[in-house]
């Protein structure tokens, strides 16, 4: 009967325990049915960015609110696994979704703080958080989170479910997933990481913001080391690895994302193609574009530019630093990074604050932490900065912001950022495929593609088109001009009075076409220009791709005064170079789906094909014929030093050199140069297309041509190949050799004995 009173209570007693457990497993039956269907992990398919790649397949732009690259659990290194669970879930392996003792300690720290302040997820726990619920801390979430991290586990394997955390989770700077993230912070691939940069990434998931490298790096060096100990406790590293990772210098990468090619400005094109067919699905959908884009070519324009640029601005003196940061507020590491971080980088060109400065030597610290030490030959070209007597907003001293850069054998020396602009374009003259594009020397600096975008006056680049519409007009390379002096009123310029002059200051009378056009003589393109007529000029250019109505009709037209841009000129010259065909310029090739489905796929008018001949195939080889003289003997003779008898092309120099131009090609590829400012000034009384421009093609073209054997242009039929002597008359005993249409011959060269002197016969001839 006592036995029995004792019973009841103690039974009671035990109900009462038992239901709050009851309580939960019926929630949890009610719950679990309702809980998200696991599809969207089964078939993940997260935000992939839009992707371009160049021909060869290699990466060079990527756009999208989500910096994503998927990767398969078996392609992540084993270290990187293990530095995920000693930061995120050492019992990865061993919990079935919950680890009870974590949320067991978590719950009775969260009672006593008076509400949810510590959590006790796992990696599974994690997933389930990141695909289906809010970030939110309360008490159903987190119930839900458990119920979807059992269900997880029950339907995924262990490594799906890494492989899911490894893409997924956000560590900052718009990366998603492990495989970014390396991407973004250390421009490397996951098996490309060190010990010290895979335990940084595996720190960032508990607070992306707080232990970001490039925002925080004291705090990511915290957790950094919080890791590494923790590899070390589990013996996923030995003493010596954790030594070496403790004290590796951590450099995290500032500004955009960097690929292997430098190809800014073609990506932005592809990326305004791309979102205008496919509007926002483009940052989402994972489209991959492939362009034309070749990397060597793109890789050689790319230095061209810059080295030659670079060039130009040394030869027109140091203007002084860039700004002053005042050092007597701190001169700590982390002070001078934060005072260089909105300091726009630009490639080698790398930002510095002056720590130390005397007329001899110089200590600055770079952005990202290494120190310059500079003297000797590194401080020439700003050695007139140095020392009391200079300017102050001119002078180099403590505090000074300064631009330092490596030389070819590793040394620092002082540079400065370019205020003049310039742009270089290749492409296949048979097909228009873009090589090499590049817009500007820095996108990052200026956006502004001049390649599409800058309408500048072609100088004497416009002068061939002008030359191949006379030899439409009956004039051959043999026709003698003279190049003597001319005075125009304004109703034959359309503007006011016009006395035009040679760029040398010299006229040297009487001479043949092909000498006017290698020596660049004005005052030839004017006279040949008055014989076929400003408006049958205006009209023939059109044939080649340019804007009637960006070459108004007058004699000025002969020394380039229209507007062009260096992609017109690309389509002008190729047609020269592939026999007379006019071609369009492409550079997407294919664009393809997620799953590698084609979508698009170029068809270009090919030249011999299905393009349209637009001039006879005798006035090309003419041209080119003339086109070779420039650069065997004329203005373009510096080009020689390439070693090579197959080009042909034609520099540009604009009045008061404010644009500097040289268009040129070999038969298999055409290269536009550029050189000159945004807002047109003077580039300099010295600075001519040979000088400025033709440097960058010469760099381009030595590397793009280096194993391609030397072409000999094959005269057309219905052409002939005559001895002439200087005055342009055939000879049988003539030194030189030129082409003629077949019903355009010269005159034979009238026999000694004729009445009338040869300067007189030469004279009647003079146009």
């Amino acid at each position: 009967m006592t036995l029995r009173w004792w019973l009841y209570p103690a039974l009671a007693a035990l109900a009462l325990a038992l239901l709050p457990l009851l309580l939960l497993v019926f929630a949890a039956m009610l719950t679990y049915p309702s809980l998200p269907s696991l599809d969207i992990l089964v078939d993940y398919k997260p935000k992939i960015p839009l992707r371009v790649y160049s021909s060869e397949g290699i990466l060079i732009g990527e756009f999208g609110e989500e910096r994503r690259a998927l990767v398969k659990i078996g392609e992540v290194p084993d270290l990187m696994k293990k530095a995920i669970l000693a930061a995120e879930d050492d019992r990865f392996y061993e919990h079935g979704g919950v680890d009870y003792m974590g949320v067991l300690r978590a719950a009775y720290s969260n009672f006593s703080a008076g509400g949810a302040k510590q959590g006790a997820s796992t990696i599974t726990m994690q997933v389930a958080r990141n695909f289906f619920l809010s970030k939110e801390k309360t008490l159903s979430r987190k119930f839900n989170e458990v119920l979807l991290a059992l269900k997880i586990e029950h339907n995924l394997s262990k490594e799906e479910i890494l492989q899911l955390y490894i893409n997924q989770i956000y560590l900052g700077q718009r990366a998603y997933g492990f495989a970014a993230a390396a991407q973004v912070y250390f421009g490397k691939n996951l098996d490309q990481l060190s010990i010290a940069e895979i335990a940084m990434l595996a720190g960032l998931p508990k607070a992306p913001s707080a232990y970001n490298p490039v925002v925080n790096p004291k705090r990511a060096k915290l957790r950094q080391m919080y890791v590494l100990r923790r590899m070390h406790e589990l013996h996923f590293i030995d003493d010596p690895q954790l030594e070496a990772a403790q004290q590796q210098r951590m450099i995290a990468r500032h500004g955009n994302q960097e690929f292997p090619v430098k190809s800014d400005y073609l990506a932005e094109m592809v990326r305004q193609v791309v979102y205008e067919r496919y509007q926002d699905d483009a940052y989402t959908q994972g489209i991959k574009v492939y362009t034309t884009i070749r990397q060597q070519d793109q890789a050689a324009a790319y230095k061209a530019v810059r080295k030659d640029v670079l060039e130009y601005d040394q030869r027109h003196g140091y203007r002084g630093p860039e700004g002053y940061i005042d050092l007597r507020d701190g001169n700590s590491e982390e002070y001078l990074e934060d005072a260089l971080q909105d300091v726009t980088d630009s490639d080698d060109l790398i930002p510095a604050v002056v720590q130390q400065a005397s007329p001899k030597a110089i200590r600055a610290y770079c952005k990202g932490g290494q120190i310059a030490e500079i003297s000797g030959e590194g401080l020439k070209f700003a050695q007139r900065s140095l020392g009391n007597k200079v300017v102050l907003n001119q002078r180099i001293r403590v505090g000074s912001l300064i631009r330092v850069q490596r030389d070819e054998k590793g040394a620092w020396q002082i540079t400065q950022l370019p205020q003049v602009e310039a742009a270089f374009v290749s492409a296949s003259p048979r097909d228009g495929a873009i090589y090499a594009l590049i817009g500007g020397f820095d996108f990052n600096r200026s956006q502004f593609n001049h390649v599409v975008q800058a309408w500048r006056q072609p100088g004497s680049g416009f002068k061939p088109f002008i030359y191949s519409a006379a030899l439409e007009k009956g004039f051959t390379p043999a026709s003698v001009i003279n190049d003597a002096p001319l005075v125009f009123d304004e109703k034959e310029t359309g503007s006011e009075a016009w006395q035009p002059k040679n760029f040398d200051d010299k006229f040297e009378g009487p001479m043949r076409l092909r000498q006017g056009l290698t020596k660049s003589k004005n005052l030839v393109s004017i006279r040949v220009l008055q014989a076929i007529t400003p408006q049958y000029a205006q009209d023939y250019v059109t044939k080649f791709g340019f804007d009637a109505a960006k070459h108004p009709p007058y004699l000025t037209m002969a020394l380039g005064a229209g507007s062009v841009t260096p992609m017109q000129l690309l389509v002008g010259y190729s047609v020269f170079a592939n026999g007379g065909f006019r071609i369009t310029p492409y550079f997407i090739r294919s664009i393809e789906d997620a799953k590698g489905n084609v979508l698009s796929q170029a068809t270009p008018v090919v030249a011999g094909e299905n393009a349209e001949q637009v001039i006879d195939v005798r006035n090309a080889f003419t041209m080119v014929s003339m086109m070779q003289d420039v650069v065997r003997q004329g203005t373009a003779v510096r080009a020689m030093q390439l070693g090579r008898h197959d080009l042909a092309g034609k520099t540009g120099t604009t009045s008061d050199s404010m644009d500097a131009w040289f268009c040129g090609f070999h038969p298999t590829v055409v290269g536009i140069a550029w050189i000159g400012f945004d807002n047109p000034r003077s580039l300099g009384d010295k600075e001519t297309g040979g000088g400025a421009a033709l440097p960058i093609w010469m760099d381009y073209m030595s590397k793009v041509l280096k194993d391609v054997p030397e072409v000999v242009y094959t005269m057309p039929n219905n052409m002939v190949a005559a001895r002439i002597n200087n005055d342009g008359l055939r000879a049988a005993d003539g030194e030189l050799i030129e082409y003629f249409y077949q019903e355009n011959l010269p005159p034979e060269q009238p026999a000694a004995t004729s009445g009338k002197s040869q300067s007189e016969t030469v004279k009647d001839q003079l146009f």
